[in-house]
């Protein structure tokens, strides 16, 4: 990878051109096809979870690279609990590696962790490794992940609602007051941009409970490939189509 304060050029097997100018400055990712990569294979689903792990190392060095302001990784969802008790362990157990293997280096390159969702139900060795994560890269700004954990775009909406209201109830807010601007504050994405693109591999074409409020205008990036094979390469195909579009808003085109 060559960088360059216009453009960024990647060599493999050809040319790919991406505008350091027109970078997204939110990214989503719906991490899915772990199980059907594994079962591809004959391995259990397990096997695929551990090399998606892989992914989000590669992913989120190459977002860092490219000065991505947030980065949002859908980890676990609040329907995920429906799945096998065995399955979930060995995902809280690669939670748990991931998290004590990456963070000296998600501080030294001042990476802020950040969670979507409600950890006090995840068990408490997961629990207080998370805690850990959160509170030892608070202050730091250079970007920030976001991990979706126990996370549904519905249940983070509802959350944001009772919170509003409880604002409303204590006299701390009138209800006039209330815009789109201060209901985003009670958003697990306070303060941070709006979701600019959002990528979803595996082929399935649905958001599946995934930032439902931050999504009003992203852009949506589909692709056949399972995440366990979501290299950099593809992720710099999602952002290069990402600049090709026309994003109006609402609006026209000049």
């Amino acid at each position: 990878m060559r960088l360059g304060p216009k453009r960024v050029l990647i060599l493999y097997g050809g040319i790919m051109s991406i505008d350091m100018s027109n970078l997204p400055k939110h990214i989503g990712i719906i991490m899915d096809g772990n199980g059907r990569w594994a079962k591809k294979r004959g391995l259990h689903r397990t096997f695929g979870h551990r090399e998606g792990t892989k992914r989000v190392i590669e992913i989120v060095e190459a977002c860092y690279k490219l000065e991505i302001k947030s980065l949002s990784l859908y980890a676990f969802s609040t329907e995920n609990w429906k799945r096998p008790e065995s399955e979930i362990s060995k995902l809280m157990d690669l939670l748990i590696y991931y998290i004590e293997n990456q963070l000296e280096k998600i501080k030294k390159n001042n990476i802020k962790i950040n969670v979507l969702g409600d950890i006090s139900q995840l068990p408490t060795k997961v629990k207080l490794s998370v805690e850990r994560a959160l509170n030892e890269t608070k202050h730091n700004d250079k970007m920030i992940l976001n991990i979706g954990l126990n996370y549904g775009g519905r249940d983070e909406i509802l959350r944001a609602t009772k919170l509003v209201a409880e604002e409303v109830s204590n006299g701390n807010m009138k209800l006039e007051d209330i815009t789109s601007d201060i209901f985003e504050n009670y958003l697990y994405t306070s303060g941070q941009d709006e979701l600019d693109l959002l990528i979803r591999p595996s082929g399935e074409l649905r958001v599946s409970n995934f930032m439902l409020y931050q999504l009003a205008y992203s852009e949506f990036w589909f692709s056949d490939v399972l995440w366990p094979d979501f290299t950099e390469e593809v992720l710099l195909s999602a952002i290069s189509d990402f600049q090709k579009r026309s994003r109006r808003y609402g609006g026209i085109d000049e």
